[in-house]
C-alpha cells in the first residue's frame, strides 16, 4: 500500500497535527527567532523536528488540496533553500 493511501485507494485525510502546522505556516514572525520559540510554546517538539515534519507534510497530495497556495509557496522555498545551499550561498 501506497504512504499516505488507505485500503481502497482514497487518499488519508490529515491529521489534526497537519492541519495546525499548515495553519501556522500561514503566520508571519517579525524577529530572528521568533518562530523558533512559537514552535516549541505550540507543538512541544524542537524546531528541528517540526521542519522534518512539515518538509514531509508538504510533500503529500492531501496538504496540496487542504492549501494549494500555501504548499506550493513552502515546496518553491524548500527548493530555493536546497539551490542556494548547493551553491554554497547559505
Amino acid at each position: 500500500m501506497n504512504r499516505g493511501r488507505r485500503a481502497g485507494g482514497r487518499l488519508a485525510a490529515l491529521t489534526e497535527l497537519q492541519m495546525r502546522m499548515l495553519a501556522f505556516e500561514r503566520s508571519w514572525w517579525r524577529s530572528p527567532g521568533a518562530k523558533e520559540r512559537e514552535i516549541l510554546d505550540t507543538f512541544q517538539i524542537p524546531p528541528t523536528r517540526y521542519y522534518q515534519l512539515l518538509n514531509e507534510l508538504i510533500d503529500r497530495p492531501e496538504a496540496a488540496r487542504f492549501d494549494p497556495a500555501l504548499v506550493a509557496g513552502l515546496r518553491r522555498r524548500r527548493t530555493v533553500r536546497g539551490m542556494l545551499r548547493a551553491a554554497g550561498g547559505e
